[in-house]
């Protein structure tokens, strides 16, 4: 599977979580949360953070899981705040020389 096609699918189902509400779910909790963008926005910090733990301490299995974790929570918090998948990626797509 192509890499923008995996961030692809994360996006639609953290659209499909957002619209169709599951008992349980991680993102549905996240988004529900009573202090609303700002827990999402503590999720991307303490992802942020985390990432860069692992980087200083150069553990390749904690800077590829660690990555993902931030790159799964930056996604949500793009969505949350009415942000399209589109918009990023020609934003990417326009600093390209």
């Amino acid at each position: 599977m192509s890499s923008s096609r995996v961030l692809d699918e994360i996006w639609e189902t953290i659209g499909d979580r957002l619209v169709h509400p599951r008992p349980g779910s991680y993102v549905c909790s996240l988004m529900q949360d009573p202090k609303g963008i700002d827990k999402l926005l503590e999720k991307v910090g303490e992802e942020a953070t985390e990432y860069i733990i692992a980087v200083k301490n150069k553990d390749p299995r904690r800077i590829i899981s660690e990555a993902a974790d931030l790159q799964f929570h930056l996604l949500l918090s793009l969505r949350a705040a009415g942000v399209d998948l589109g918009q990023l990626f020609t934003e990417l797509e326009s600093r390209r020389k």
